[in-house]
């Protein structure tokens, strides 16, 4: 056995390839832990071409990198160690008949199972599983690619869709939907294809399509998982499916394949381990028990984020600061449109906000459009990205959050370490965090997000007073000491405890089947 644990780190447009909250999380964590536990990192992404945005620390032993679009052959991304010759071979071994034989009885379960992701999930980890061990063998992209699998979708969708069934006829899907919904499909299950390495643990960071490589490891070597729920990756899928321009049939197939995923994960999921504690409904809801759930708070490194003067460029200045990538869940129009309020009464007000404008280029373009439409440009600055977090809260005199879905925001916590009072909206473990140390409004309300800060602005003797009792408030509860020895002692017991693997468990036929009919190709392990 390793002397100290090895953990398999699942990421999915966060670290270390991005900003924001989780990354500042996942940081701290590998960065804390740099003596004691080495990490692999399982990171999806949008695209290929993406460099590290933060220097890796020494315990990080390689990086499994692996772009869901944007590449020709997906599964040669993240198998850069495997030889040509083996690839070559598993497209030549992954025939018609294979797939036909051993593939599609499983496949027409699973999108029989997304399609009424209701169902009992210990099957939904066990095809997940299934397909694992066959995508190991045989070629991802051929196999997907085939006629045989596009006949079968469209059966099942046809099957599900009758005009008996009751469906309205807008409901039913078009092509294009149908095409999309194999694309998704495509797209979506390439972390099956990834060879998984034998760890401590496995540490998903959303109950989302990274936590698939924590399925398998379980049922392969009965690796345990941890799973930290920042947000809750089902209700943020709800939120932008929902504001989505999608067909009805579409919307739906996205929601279900989350869904799927995601009560797939908290069915299998060793600790369930949300940031907030407000987070316990959605995950009993979708599949998670009450007693593996255990919320880990994030933490603050006090000794960075403490207060001091404001800047000379500020310092005359009420100012108010934000720290948020500029994307829909942000909600920064609400955010603009209160400075447009707050102006009215506070006439030099300045709202500075720091944070990425590549995210959302349409969602950022329209946010300068009403920057511009409301003629605030005077009073709003996107400042684009801070080198040095730890610095941004102290140019403002508040810092507010306009979100409509977080989980236990960075934001809010190191604006109180920095002893700065935040006016936000009442999300996640928002109020959970800021208690009485702030003042809490409710989303998408401009005009309580502007009076809240006019409250904070006007009343010095109020805002010291709250900003103290913030800075009090995270050194008694939200220190990075308290919430990394949390995860360390997780990570210990993992790594102490027997695997036992979860493949001799398995039920349903069609995996049951695919795994005799790998022995015939020398591949029962």
């Amino acid at each position: 056995m390793n002397p100290k644990p090895v953990i398999l780190f699942e990421t999915e447009g966060t670290y270390p390839y991005s900003g924001g909250g989780v990354s500042t999380w996942a940081h701290i964590l590998c960065s804390e832990l740099e003596e004691e536990v080495d990490f692999i990192i399982l990171a999806l992404t949008g695209l290929p071409f993406v460099k590290s945005r933060y220097p890796l620390t020494s315990n990080i032993k390689s990086i499994i990198h692996m772009p869901l679009w944007g590449s020709e052959e997906p599964v040669s991304d993240f198998t850069t160690g495997t030889p040509f010759s083996e690839h070559v071979l598993r497209k030549f071994h992954t025939n018609q008949s294979v797939i036909r034989t051993i593939f599609i009885p499983m496949f027409r379960d699973l999108i029989q199972r997304v399609l009424n992701p209701f169902q009992p999930a210990g099957e939904f980890g066990e095809l997940i599983y299934g397909f694992w061990k066959y995508y190991q063998i045989f070629d991802y992209k051929v196999t997907l690619s085939s006629p045989l699998v596009w006949i079968e979708f469209k059966n099942q969708l046809r099957n599900k869709y009758q005009s008996h069934q009751g469906f309205l006829r807008q409901e039913e899907p078009k092509m294009i939907d149908v095409t999309f919904g194999m694309r998704w499909i495509y797209h979506f299950m390439i972390p099956l294809a990834a060879p998984i390495p034998r760890v401590s643990a496995t540490h998903a960071t959303l109950a989302g399509f990274p936590a698939i490589a924590s399925i398998a490891a379980k049922f392969e070597y009965g690796t345990p998982m941890i799973l930290t729920d920042h947000g809750i990756y089902i209700r943020e899928r709800l939120v932008n499916v929902s504001q989505s321009d999608l067909s009805y049939f579409s919307k739906k197939l996205l929601v279900d394949l989350a869904t799927f995923i995601t009560r797939t994960v908290y069915h299998y999921a060793d600790i369930i381990a949300p940031v907030t504690s407000v987070h316990t409904k959605w995950e009993t809801d979708f599949g998670g028990d009450n007693d593996r759930i255990n919320p880990i708070y994030n933490g603050v490194d006090t000794e960075k984020f403490y207060p001091h003067p404001k800047p000379k460029q500020t310092r005359n200045l009420p100012t108010v600061i934000a720290a948020a990538h500029v994307f829909p869940l942000k909600d920064i129009e609400t955010m603009i449109r209160s400075c447009d309020y707050v102006r009215r009464e506070i006439p030099d007000v300045q709202y500075i906000l720091y944070g990425s404008l590549d995210i959302d280029k349409a969602y950022t373009l329209k946010c300068k459009q009403l920057v511009q439409q409301l003629k605030v440009q005077d009073h709003f600055t996107f400042g684009g990205f801070h080198d040095t977090p730890s610095l941004l809260f102290n140019e403002g005199d508040i810092s507010i959050l306009s979100s409509i879905s977080e989980g236990f925001p960075y934001t809010v916590i190191e604006s109180m370490s920095c002893g700065r009072p935040v006016v936000a909206t009442d999300v996640g473990g928002v109020s959970e965090a800021i208690a009485d140390c702030g003042i809490v409004c409710k989303p998408r309300d401009a005009i309580s997000l502007a009076d809240g800060v006019i409250k904070l602005l006007k009343d010095r003797e109020l805002r010291n007073r709250l900003g103290e009792k913030a800075r009090e408030r995270i050194l008694e509860n939200y220190t990075i000491t308290e919430s990394v020895e949390n995860y360390r002692n997780v990570y210990k017991q993992m790594h102490e405890q027997d695997h036992v693997p979860a493949s001799s468990s398995i039920e349903l036929d069609s995996v049951i089947k695919m795994l005799s009919n790998l022995e015939v190709y020398g591949a029962s392990g």
